[in-house]
């Protein structure tokens, strides 16, 4: 999506507010190839697995508060939980998508509830 991250690097610049963008990419140096402008800026490479955008998202978002950070382990285990509760989400919502938008948002809700009971499963 170049296009699109051509837009939140120039918002960044330009946009006269504090505005941060990250770069993840499931295999090295393939950004090099469709994007040649990104000079000074290291992806984030996930190399195409969940865990690994887990671990590259912990990575990018680093909180300054200590009591905020989510491990890897406690984004998967939310993931597990969310995946297998997709099915009740379509369902109670009648959507076809996860991705429009009140669905979307009832399974943020529900991702953000469950961080803590995630931890049991």
């Amino acid at each position: 999506m170049p296009f699109e991250l051509g837009l939140s690097v120039a918002t960044a610049k330009l946009g006269g507010r504090a505005h941060d963008w990250f770069v993840f990419e499931a295999v090295p140096r393939r950004v090099a190839k469709s994007l040649s402008d990104l000079s000074g800026t290291d992806p984030n490479i996930h190399g195409g697995t969940i865990e690994g955008v887990m671990r590259e998202l912990c990575n990018a978002f680093v909180r300054e508060v200590p009591h905020e950070r989510v491990s890897v382990a406690e984004m998967l285990r939310t993931y597990r939980l969310i995946a297998r509760l997709s099915d009740d989400i379509l369902r109670a919502t009648r959507a076809k998508s996860l991705f429009e938008a009140s669905t979307f948002k009832h399974l943020c809700f529900v991702a953000s509830t469950t961080v803590g009971l995630s931890r049991n499963y």
